[in-house]
C-alpha cells in the first residue's frame, strides 16, 4: 500500500496542519500539490515518539491524494549504520505505511549540497572558520549574551573557496576548519549566528564509502533536500521551530526547484517512557536491556516483539491529535488502546504460569477426551481448537487457597469451582510433602455438570482455567512490565541519573509454565490471551523443545491499583 493509496490516519476533528494544507490547496500554492516526507536519521531504532510523525506525514499525504517520501538524513557517518536503515523501513511498513518508489537519502545529494555551499561562498554568504568547536560556541554567545564575529569571518571569497576545496580533498584533520553560514552574529535567534554548515569527518560512510571527508550539517542538508524533492509541507516537531528562520534563509539564498514550508507540531511524549535516542542507545550499549528490540524498550521493534499492534499505536496517534503545545500523554491511553484491540483480535487459550497438580479421582486412568473449545467464547464462529483433558490436570497455584477467606470463589478444601469447558469439581484432599509444601489436589468431577448434561447450568461462583498435565507444552513466560518506575524517567534526585529510575521488576522469567497443545505450531509474533491471566506474544527465541512467550500487557491496569494503594506514588 503506497502513500498515494493509504487511508487517512485522522478523519475526525480538524487540526491546524490539515487546515493549513486545505488553505494552500484552495489558494493554488505549489500547484495544489501535497508532498510530505518522513526524514529519520539512521543512527538508532525508531521509537513510539516517531510513530506520530510517521502517521501524520503519511496520513496527510494520503488524505490529500499526494505522496510521502522516506528520506534518510545520513549526514553523520560516525553514528549511522545499515542495521538502522533496515530497521526503520521494517518499522514503517509494520505500522501500515509504504513510500513506494520514493525512498531517498541525503547522501544522494552530497555533490549538489557541496556545490550549493560553494555558491554561498561565492555570494559572500559563507566562510571557512578556523576556530575550535569550543571557541565557536563561546563566540556565538547564548540567550543572555550576544555573539561576536569570528576573526576569520572576513576572509575573502578566493581564500574561502581554496580552504573549502582543501577540506574536501582531505588535507586537514577533523576540527581544523568548518564552513559557516554568514548571517548575523548578534541575531536574537542563536541558530542564525553564523551556524556551521559543513564539518570535516574522516569516517567511512555506509553508502558513499570514503568518497567524502566533509559532511553537511543537518540544518543545511535538510532544507535543501526538501527543496530538491519538491516537498510541499515539511512537518516536524516543535524543537525545530527555532530552526525555521535558518531553514528559510538557506533556501532564500539558493536557486532550488522547490518551495517547501516548515510546519511544527507537538511531539508525542508518554509518561513512564524514555524517548531520548542517546539514552536508549546508552541502555543498549551498557547492557541495561538486551538490545534495541528488547520488549521493554519503547522502540517500535521492541513494542512489536512484546506483542503491541500497529492498530493500537495508530489509534493512540489519532486520539492524541495534533497540537502546537507539548505535553505529557498518560501511557495508560496507549495501554487502553492496546487492550481494546487485543481483546477484539486475540484468540483465547489456556495457560498456567505456576502449575499445581490436580487429580480427578473419578476419571478413568489413561482416558483422554478432546474438547472442541472456541477461541472466542462470545463468537464460536471465529474458530475452535481441540483441548485434551485427562485424569491429571494443572491449575494456577494461586487459584487454590487452603484457608479460604471471605469473598474467595476459587478452589479450597471442600469447595467447588467450575473448570473452564469441563464442569464443576470439588476439592476433597490436599497432598503435601514432608515440609508442608502442597504437591497435589485430589478432586471429584461432577459429571452431571458437564456441557450438555442435566446439571450443566448448576451455579457456582468461580471458574478457573487449566491444562492437561500429560499434553501441556513447556513454556518460558517472560513477564514484562514498565521499564521505569517514575512518570518522568529523566527527573532524578541530585547525584542520580535516569538509570536510577529503572524498574528492577521490569522482567520476571517463569521458566516452567505450561500451555495447551494448540499453541504447538504458533509462529513468532502470534498474539493470544491466556485466559484470566494476560495477553502474550510468541517470541523469536522459541524452539521446537520450548515455547517462549512475552507478556504483552495484563488484562487490567495493575499499575492504577498500585498507585492508588501508594497514595499516588
Amino acid at each position: 500500500m503506497t502513500s498515494e493509496s493509504q487511508p487517512p490516519v485522522d478523519d475526525g476533528p480538524s487540526n491546524f496542519i490539515r487546515e493549513r494544507i486545505e488553505q494552500d490547496i484552495a489558494q493554488g500554492r505549489r500547484g495544489g500539490r501535497v508532498c510530505t516526507r518522513f526524514p529519520p536519521e539512521p543512527n538508532g531504532y525508531l521509537h513510539i515518539g516517531h510513530a506520530k510523525s510517521i502517521c501524520l506525514n503519511f496520513g496527510m499525504a494520503a488524505e490529500f491524494g499526494g505522496r510521502c517520501h522516506l528520506r534518510f538524513d545520513d549526514t553523520n557517518p560516525a553514528t549511522e549504520d545499515v542495521e538502522f536503515v533496515e530497521s526503520i523501513q521494517e518499522d514503517i511498513r509494520w505500522l501500515g505505511f509504504d513510500w513506494g518508489e520514493h525512498k531517498y537519502f541525503a547522501s544522494d545529494y552530497f555533490q549538489r549540497l557541496y556545490d550549493f555551499a560553494e555558491d554561498l561562498i561565492r555570494a559572500g554568504k559563507a566562510f571557512v572558520d578556523s576556530l575550535t568547536a569550543e571557541e565557536i560556541k563561546a563566540y556565538r554567545g547564548n540567550f543572555y549574551k550576544k555573539g561576536t564575529a569570528s576573526p576569520y569571518r572576513d576572509r575573502g571569497v578566493e581564500e574561502n573557496l581554496d580552504l573549502f576545496r582543501r577540506m574536501r580533498a582531505g588535507e586537514f584533520e577533523e576540527g581544523e576548519h568548518v564552513l559557516r553560514a554568514k548571517i548575523d552574529v548578534e541575531h536574537g535567534n542563536i541558530n542564525m549566528r553564523d551556524p556551521p554548515i559543513y564539518r570535516i569527518k574522516k569516517v567511512h560512510h555506509h553508502r558513499t564509502g570514503d568518497q567524502w571527508c566533509v559532511y553537511p550539517m543537518y540544518d543545511y542538508a535538510h532544507c535543501i533536500s526538501d527543496a530538491l524533492e519538491r516537498i510541499t509541507h515539511s512537518l516536524c516537531t516543535l524543537e525545530f521551530e527555532d530552526h525555521r528562520p535558518l531553514y528559510d534563509w538557506i533556501l532564500a539564498q539558493l536557486t532550488v526547484p522547490g518551495d517547501p514550508e516548515q510546519i511544527e507540531f507537538a511531539k508525542l511524549n508518554l509518561s513512564y517512557t524514555l524517548l531520548g535516542k542517546r539514552k536508549l542507545k546508552q541502555m543498549v550499549l551498557e547492557g541495561y536491556v538486551s538490545g534495541w528490540d528488547d520488549p521493554r524498550m519503547p522502540t517500535l521493534a521492541g513494542l512489536r516483539r512484546r506483542g503491541y499492534t500497529p492498530e493500537a499505536i495508530r489509534n493512540l496517534c489519532e486520539r492524541v491529535g495534533v497540537s502546537k503545545r507539548n505535553g505529557l500523554i498518560d501511557v495508560t491511553l496507549l495501554e487502553h488502546a492496546l487492550r481494546e484491540h487485543l481483546n477484539a483480535t486475540s484468540p483465547r487459550v489456556m495457560g498456567v504460569l505456576y502449575p499445581l497438580k490436580v487429580t480427578l479421582t473419578n476419571w478413568t486412568a489413561g482416558e483422554v477426551e478432546w474438547i472442541d473449545a472456541p477461541y472466542f467464547a462470545d463468537d464460536p464462529t471465529r474458530g475452535t481448537r481441540p483441548v485434551p483433558i485427562g485424569r491429571e490436570l494443572l491449575i494456577e497455584r494461586e487459584d487454590f487457597k487452603e484457608q479460604a477467606v471471605k469473598g474467595w470463589f476459587r478452589l479450597s478444601p471442600g469447595a467447588e469451582v467450575r473448570l473452564r469447558h469441563v464442569g464443576i469439581i470439588r476439592c476433597d484432599e490436599v497432598v503435601k510433602d514432608a515440609h508442608g509444601e502442597i504437591l497435589e489436589l485430589r478432586c471429584t468431577l461432577d459429571a452431571s455438570s458437564r456441557p450438555g448434561q442435566p446439571n450443566s447450568g448448576r451455579k457456582v461462583k468461580g471458574t478457573i482455567h487449566w491444562v492437561s498435565a500429560a499434553h501441556a507444552l513447556p513454556v518460558e513466560a517472560r513477564l514484562y512490565d514498565r521499564l521505569f518506575m517514575t512518570e518522568d524517567p529523566n527527573e532524578a534526585p541530585e547525584g542520580k541519573t535516569f538509570l536510577d529510575n529503572l524498574n528492577p521488576h521490569s522482567l520476571a522469567v517463569v521458566a516452567d509454565a505450561r500451555v495447551e497443545p494448540s499453541m504447538a505450531a504458533a509462529p513468532t509474533g502470534t498474539r493470544v490471551q491466556f485466559e484470566r491471566l494476560a495477553y502474550f506474544c510468541v517470541d523469536r527465541d522459541s524452539t521446537e523443545e520450548r515455547l517462549v512467550v512475552n507478556r504483552t500487557i495484563g488484562l487490567r491496569d495493575s499499575w492504577a491499583k498500585l498507585e492508588a494503594k501508594g497514595g499516588g506514588k
